[in-house]
C-alpha cells in the first residue's frame, strides 16, 4: 500500500527526471543541430522532425507553388529534409495546407487552429524603404497578402501596418514589394 509521502517522493523523482532529460535533450539538440532550417507549416520541433520525416517528397510535391524545397547534402541530419526558402519562393498561406495534409508519417501536422496561431518565420516592415512613406500610394504588398487585414493592412495616412499578431511569416510581401530592396525582410526568430 502507498503512503502519502512515497506518492510524493515518486512525483518529485519523475518531476526531476522529466527536468533532466528536457535538459539532456536540449543540449543533444544544440550539438546535432548546427543550423535552423524554416520548415513546412505544422512541422515538429527539430529533433522530432528530423526522427519522424522519411524524406520522401511527398510535401514538396504537394505544394501549390513548390515552396517546399530539399535541404541540400552538405545538411547533415538535416539533408534531404523539406525547408522552406521563402527569400527565393514565399508559401502562399494555403487555408488548407496540403503539404501537411501529404505527409505520411506526422512529421507535419496541422496546427490546431490552423494558421491562426501558426508561424513560419517572422516578418519585419522597413518603413524607410517603402514608396507610401516618399508620398507614393502604393498597396501591392497589402494586397498580395493571402491572410489579409488580419497580418497587413494599410492605414488611414495610407501606410502599410504589419500585425505580428496575424502575419505567418509565409513571405508574399517581401516578394510583391516593388521596393528593392523589399520593405519587408524576415527575422527568422521563429524556429
Amino acid at each position: 500500500m502507498l503512503t502519502p509521502s512515497d506518492t510524493t517522493r515518486r512525483g518529485l523523482l519523475r518531476s526531476a527526471l522529466g527536468d533532466w532529460l528536457e535538459q539532456l535533450m536540449t543540449h543533444t539538440e544544440r550539438r546535432v543541430i548546427t543550423r535552423r532550417y524554416v520548415r513546412p507549416p505544422g512541422a515538429l520541433p527539430e529533433m522530432g522532425f528530423l526522427a519522424a520525416c522519411t524524406r520522401c517528397g511527398a510535401c514538396s510535391d504537394a505544394c501549390p507553388p513548390h515552396a517546399i524545397v530539399e535541404v541540400p547534402r552538405d545538411g547533415g541530419l538535416a539533408a534531404g529534409t523539406p525547408q522552406l526558402e521563402l527569400h527565393i519562393e514565399p508559401c502562399i498561406a494555403c487555408p488548407t495546407m496540403p503539404c501537411v495534409a501529404a505527409c505520411p508519417t506526422g512529421a507535419l501536422s496541422p496546427p490546431a487552429q490552423g494558421w491562426a496561431n501558426h508561424r513560419i518565420a517572422v516578418l519585419e516592415f522597413y518603413p524607410e524603404r517603402c514608396l507610401t512613406f516618399r508620398d507614393t500610394p502604393c498597396r501591392v504588398c497589402a494586397d498580395a497578402c493571402p491572410i489579409g487585414e488580419r497580418a497587413l493592412a494599410i492605414d488611414e495616412a495610407g501606410h502599410p501596418v504589419l500585425r505580428h499578431e496575424g502575419c505567418v511569416g509565409c513571405g508574399v510581401c517581401v516578394r510583391a514589394c516593388v521596393t528593392a530592396p523589399s520593405s519587408f525582410g524576415f527575422t527568422y526568430a521563429e524556429s
